[in-house]
């Protein structure tokens, strides 16, 4: 093809070495020089370009004019080459017919030899993919062999790998950076310092005291009690610690126990979260990463051969430890860098220390020393006894670094996260399943914290990597407010599928953990409006989809290495037996209802959350198509086309609605046709209408906590925005399945909200304030040193609020 040779293996193209397509253009050469005869001028060009190729420096070569040498007589002998076959008709079947016999004949081993003697001679091995797991020796995004990993950290891959991106910063189409998957970079602050300090020269700007001009993002994962470090030079995260708060706002801590316990005795699961953590990454590592391990445990041998007091340490122990380490560390990554002069921080300290605790009492049979080891390495304290080799021992800490990473987010977010399905809304990205909900005050707390210190982050609620979108999220949020209830309709349902459930040879097919999950699937995603055969038919084939990569990610029993056709069969036969239109399918007649009820105060979930995801401190991020209900699941589900024209016509429709009522009409009118998703749609762009014409209150405003008081007080999260004499109050409602028996009734007034209030600070001068969702105004009641709004007047229409002051 166009003078070159290549090895093709279905869609994959791969290149030959030069050097040996001599092993192509010289096999039965007699027989092209019989046909063309010794003074065929085609024939001495065709010789004399096998030649050239023999003498071609060789693949290895690191002197620079060598390697351009390489490169450039390879072209040459390739244009030669083309000209040589597309001008002689013998040569090409003498060509065509080398190429047939080499390629070798179905049935006979024997005649691959040649073809595989020319494929051992590549600066490649070909292996069957499973391989890579294992033997790998090269760095991949995640388990991704196509996806080869370059090596950022050195300046000239920075700047030739970026040079797209460069130029449309440049020209400013393009105004901020998202930095995805940054822990799997060698360095990443160094990696955004670049970024910054590219921009200052590329703007003549002066960097700000973070040493920030360009605005950037990280997608960075937070641990319990993990900081975003202050020296990075970003303007924040994409949001997904901010997803996980609020998510975790709508789900009632209070339930805890009671939600466990119907899920133990459901699924007859009792392994704790933490082990199960710990068994997952351990899989990871054994599986698909076991390359990556065994060579972190290559380099640290080759280290520990150096030095007297660990060059007994076998590789088996070095490549043991490395992997239980990691199993037990408690954050994504830590971000040593390893140099005497680079003192490592308290907070990787810590981390590195309560990982190798935990190594330890997980492995008592163990000797502590391999540990203490390998954790002196990671703290830049390597134990005296010999010099210390920066350069062999800098390269094994980074390494390490960047594999912690990877090993949570495949052994958690895709492995634990579809195995452990106690409240599934929780098992989000950002999200920690095992913090069921969250107090106002640490809600609150955090908040402030944000407005404080990364008031540029993103607020996100879903995005194209999310589990479920947000308003999946919010109905099955409700479970953990009616835990008797919901454990009564497992109870039911499991009675009436148990006929559905397959039995293949010792194992259930779904399993009680797996029909536990279809059961909250079901009632998250499960469509609004009527039940037509088309609408159960398009959902049954999203469960479906949904439910074989569930399985595979959670690898219990199937897997993506490993597909348990039979076993996913069987699962997706259930699913078409419970969704069956049947007259006698007792499951779908007990669940609609029930879920009508769900998915009625799953609404009231979704709309606080855009009201606050608008008006918190960050920058809300909207995924495309979530102006209106957004019932899609993971991927490929939430990734499909939006229909944009029929956005824009639900917008007109709103619009419209909006020259013909009141407010108070249109929000009554929108709530009791809330199928549509307009009521969503009046709350997000009310909400950043407000904010647009307020831009400098939320982008510089403070946070604060409203003080809420009364019976009910637990069921109101308020805040204040505040810059100078300028004031935002946010007021929504949570837990209302307490409060109201019907979710199609509005929970307003004060037979909902008795003599519940909240607290305006006293300094504020105004004394009424309007809802801008209602455009009510209500003043203020002035008692003793306090200033009160009862909550039974602030809902007296609408359970959400937008307050700003009337003068």
């Amino acid at each position: 093809d166009d003078g070159q040779l290549f090895l093709q293996y279905y869609e994959h193209r791969l290149p030959l070495d030069p050097s040996t397509w001599t092993m192509v253009l010289t096999f039965h050469q007699d027989h092209l020089i019989a046909t063309l005869g010794e003074s065929s001028p085609d024939l001495q060009e065709y010789q004399s370009i096998v030649t050239a190729l023999s003498h071609l420096p060789s693949r290895t070569e690191t002197d620079p004019d060598r390697i351009a040498e390489r490169y450039r007589e390879k072209d040459v002998i390739r244009r030669r080459l083309s000209t040589v076959i597309a001008e002689n008709e013998p040569l090409q079947h003498f060509l065509a017919d080398n190429l047939r016999v080499i390629n070798g004949s179905k049935g006979s081993p024997g005649s691959f030899d040649i073809l595989d003697e020319l494929a051992s001679n590549q600066a490649y091995r070909l292996a069957f993919w499973r391989v890579a797991g294992e033997e790998i020796n090269y760095r991949r995004f995640f388990d991704i062999n196509q996806l080869a990993a370059i090596r950022m950290e050195q300046p000239a891959v920075f700047q030739e790998a970026q040079q797209k991106i460069f130029d449309l910063v440049a020209s400013g189409a393009v105004t901020g950076l998202r930095i995805d998957h940054v822990d799997g970079l060698y360095d990443p602050q160094c990696y955004l310092e670049q970024w910054q300090t590219w921009a200052a020269q590329q703007f003549h700007a002066t960097p700000d005291s973070q040493g920030r001009v360009l605005y950037l993002l990280v997608e960075k994962i937070l641990g319990t009690g993990e900081r975003l470090n202050p020296d990075w030079p970003i303007h924040g995260t994409t949001g997904y610690g901010f997803l996980a708060l609020v998510n975790r706002l709508f789900v009632q801590t209070s339930h805890q126990r009671q939600i466990e316990q119907l899920y133990t005795r459901f699924t007859k699961n009792t392994v704790p979260y933490d082990d199960l953590i710990y068994h997952c990454k351990k899989l990871i590592m054994t599986s698909s990463m076991a390359g990556e391990i065994n060579a972190l445990g290559h380099e640290l041998n080759v280290f520990s051969e150096r030095n007297r007091r660990s060059r007994d340490f076998t590789l088996n122990s070095l490549i043991h430890a490395i992997r239980e380490i990691i199993a037990c560390f408690p954050v994504y990554r830590t971000y040593v860098r390893p140099d005497p002069k680079e003192p490592v921080t308290d907070r990787d300290r810590a981390y590195i220390r309560l990982a190798v605790a935990r190594a330890k009492r997980r492995n008592p049979a163990v000797s502590n020393l391999v540990f203490d080891f390998i954790r002196e390495l990671l703290m830049n304290t390597p134990q005296e006894g010999s010099p210390i080799d920066w350069e062999i021992l800098r390269p094994f800490v980074m390494k390490f670094q960047q594999t912690t990473s990877p090993v949570t987010a495949k052994g958690v977010e895709d492995t634990a996260f579809y195995q452990y399905n106690r409240l599934t809304s929780l098992n989000e990205v950002g999200g920690e399943p095992q913090h069921f909900g969250v107090s106002l005050s640490n809600f609150h707390h955090y908040m402030q914290e944000r407005a404080e210190h990364w008031p540029w982050s993103l607020s996100s609620t879903s995005t194209h990597d999310t589990k479920r979108s947000e308003d999946v999220r919010a109905r099955i949020n409700v479970l953990s407010e009616i835990p008797t209830e919901w454990r009564n309709r497992l109870r039911i349902w499991g009675r009436f599928n148990k006929k559905a459930v397959h039995r293949l040879e010792e194992q259930l097919a779904p399993s009680s953990n797996e029909e536990y999950l279809i059961y909250q699937t079901m009632l998250g995603a499960w469509p609004f409006g009527p039940l037509s055969n088309e609408v159960r038919t398009k959902f049954l084939e999203r469960m479906q989809t949904y439910m074989v990569k569930a399985l595979r990610e959670a690898k219990v029993t199937s897997s993506w290495l490993n597909p348990d056709e039979a076993y996913e069969q069987a699962v997706l036969n259930f699913l078409s037996r419970i969704l069956s239109p049947n007259p006698t399918n007792s499951f779908l007649e007990d669940f609609l209802p029930f879920h009508h009820r769900i998915a009625g105060y799953g609404i009231y979930n979704s709309l606080a959350q855009v009201l606050i995801k608008t008006l918190a401190p960050g920058i809300p991020d909207f995924y495309q198509g979530t102006e209106l209900w957004d019932l899609s699941l993971v991927d490929p589900d939430n990734r499909g086309l939006v229909d944009y024209a029929h956005h824009q016509e639900r917008l007109a429709e709103l619009q419209d609605l909006q020259q013909k009522l009141n407010p108070i009409e249109l929000l009554q009118h929108l709530f009791h046709h809330a199928d549509n998703g307009l009521i969503k749609m009046y709350i997000t762009l009310t909400a950043l209408q407000y904010r647009k014409n307020h831009d400098s209150l939320f982008r510089q405003g403070t946070y604060r906590q409203l003080d809420v008081q009364g019976e009910r007080a637990e069921h109101i999260c308020g805040f204040l925005r505040q810059e100078n004499n300028k004031v935002c109050i946010t007021v929504v409602p949570r837990f209302l399945t307490h409060l109201i028996s019907d979710p199609t009734t509005l929970p307003v007034g004060e037979s909902t909200w008795g003599g519940t209030w909240i607290s305006i600070p006293s300094h504020l001068e105004a004394q009424s304030y309007r809802n801008v969702l209602t455009q009510e105004i209500m003043a203020l009641q002035n008692e003793s040193d306090m200033v009160r709004l009862p909550v039974a007047t602030l809902f007296s229409h609408f359970p959400f609020a937008l307050l700003e002051p009337v003068s």
